[in-house]
């Protein structure tokens, strides 16, 4: 009996060594494939440059990621308790990985794969950041082994509160989002400080799978999950009872954040942007969160933007109708593939299908299934029979007048720009440089050359109006020598044509730009 135990005891023994060596060796093997792990120490995210108007409003911003970087000190605890709940209810006992937890997902996995749900992870928020920073999001042991030992060095390395405020602002949670205070605004329109345990549930949900469980797509989904981190919540003794009961049975309460104008102010966002990104470099702009402050002025570029589409429109009317976009023959699904035709929302115009044809209206639909009727008398300006204009089929622009009935539009070919600038300090407060931006990128304000004779005249022919001129004064075309000043030579004003035509009315002038 005695032998029988001692030889188990050296079986154990020896097994035990080698698997000790096995282990040791694989360690050994991983640890000198490792990526360098210290830069951790020292790293910031990319954060995004933000664009705001000369009163202080967001326009836009720059970033190849959504990002607003926060540091621990001002994360409220609602949300570390959330994400502590979510993801790793032992992050400050741990060593980098959870034994506990380990051992816990074997014993679930089993009964998950009998009934064939997905299985469960252990990975610790250590792990985590080891991955995101580190590797890639390869299914495998030979990754998981590399998370395990990066885990436990990054836990040497770096305190508790760094790791957890590496991963809050580097995790992706959705809708183009990394990190909470990104997402925090993009869910609910407000910072971190002001969330409260049912949104900070809900950010804490969406690690596991941002785009399953994205509110904006199902809300339903969103709340299972969001409730799953609310009874953890409760489980963890962060929540009492009664708060559990009143969070479960809250509603998801979303808030797009809107920027204003964004539309409108397209021309003069992307001007800025180009001149900094040629100062500055794409990195620094899209990477080291700017806060670029510029004097646009919103209220006077919807204005101006307004403006400029209306006195295009306007001239286009006067050169009459061209004709549709398109004419499809299938009426059924005509609106499938019209993206490329879309213009801006503020433009307010749709994109309309013609259905029916008589003498006094068409009748059409819009792509939004909206049945509507477009009168002769409202297309007065095209001079033609609406048989003329139209046939079935014919896809064209549209905007709502009233009830049913819609006004015919087309895209102007002439196209223009617009500054508005104060001459007491030279602030550029709105510019537009064309009728639509998605359909034009080309900034007719900036980009298009103007010779600087003609551009400059109308100013000149003002001054005069505004000095007791009228279009009919007289004034004298001839040749004139003016003297520039010393050392330059003498100027000699001509007209393109190299004639001059003696007395002349301001009108001509004007209307033959004559110099």
């Amino acid at each position: 009996m005695n032998k029988v135990i001692k030889k188990t005891l050296i079986f154990l023994l020896t097994a035990s060594i080698a698997s000790m060596l096995v282990i040791i060796s694989i360690l050994w093997l991983y640890s000198n494939k490792l990526p360098d792990y210290k830069f951790l120490k020292m790293y910031k995210p990319a954060v995004s440059s933000k664009l705001y108007s000369g009163s202080g409003d967001l326009v836009s911003d720059f970033s190849s990621e959504k990002r607003i970087f926060v540091p621990y000190e001002t994360i409220p605890e609602v949300v570390i308790n959330s994400f502590l709940s979510a993801e790793d209810k032992n992050f400050f006992s741990h060593p980098g990985v959870d034994a506990k937890g380990i051992i816990r997902a074997v014993f679930n996995n089993i009964s998950n794969i009998i009934s064939s749900e997905r299985l469960e992870g252990a990975s610790t928020i250590t792990q985590q950041v080891a991955k995101n920073f580190l590797l890639t999001n390869e299914v495998s042991i030979n990754r998981k082994i590399k998370e395990a030992i990066l885990a436990f060095r990054i836990e040497r390395a770096l305190t508790k509160e760094r790791i957890l405020e590496l991963y809050l602002n580097q995790i992706y949670l959705g809708e183009g989002t990394y990190g909470i205070a990104s997402a925090s605004l993009e869910y609910f329109d407000k910072p971190i400080n002001k969330l409260n345990y049912a949104e900070s549930a809900l950010l804490a949900a969406l690690p596991k799978a941002p785009s399953k469980y994205n509110p904006y797509k199902n809300i339903k989904l969103a709340k299972y999950r969001r409730n799953l981190v609310i009874k953890n919540l409760y489980d963890n003794s962060y929540i009492d009872e009664k708060k559990y009961k009143k969070l479960i049975n809250s509603e998801i309460k979303l808030r797009k954040r809107k920027k204003k104008y964004l539309e409108d102010a397209r021309y003069y966002v992307e001007d800025v942007r180009k001149y900094l990104v040629e100062k500055y470099g794409f990195e620094k702009i899209y990477k080291q969160g700017f806060a670029i402050k510029t004097p646009i002025n919103l209220e006077l570029q919807s204005i101006a933007t307004q403006s400029l589409r209306e006195g295009l429109e306007e001239y286009d009317k006067r050169k009459g109708w061209r004709g549709p976009i398109v004419n499809i023959k299938n009426l059924n699904n005509w609106n499938e593939n019209l993206k490329k035709y879309k213009l801006e929302k503020s433009i307010a115009w749709d994109l309309a299908i013609i259905k029916k044809i008589n003498k006094f209206f068409v009748e059409i639909e819009t792509e939004n299934k909206i049945k509507g009727k477009i009168r002769y008398k409202d297309i007065s300006w095209t001079k033609k029979e609406l048989d003329k204009i139209f046939k079935k089929g014919d896809v064209v622009y549209v905007k709502k007048i009233k009830n049913n009935l819609f006004s015919l539009k087309q895209v102007p070919k002439a196209n223009g720009g617009i500054v508005v600038l104060d001459p007491y300090t030279g602030r550029v407060l709105a510019m537009s440089g064309g009728f639509s931006f998605k359909m034009s990128e080309f900034n007719r304000a900036t980009q298009a050359l103007r010779q600087p004779g003609s551009a400059f005249k109308p100013f000149v022919y003002a001054l005069a109006l505004e000095n007791n001129f009228t279009p009919s004064s007289l004034i004298l075309d001839a040749p004139i020598v003016l003297d520039q000043g010393e050392d330059l030579k003498m100027w000699k004003p001509e007209n393109y044509g190299k004639k001059f035509y003696g007395p002349s009315t301001i009108r001509t002038g004007i209307e033959k730009s004559r110099n």
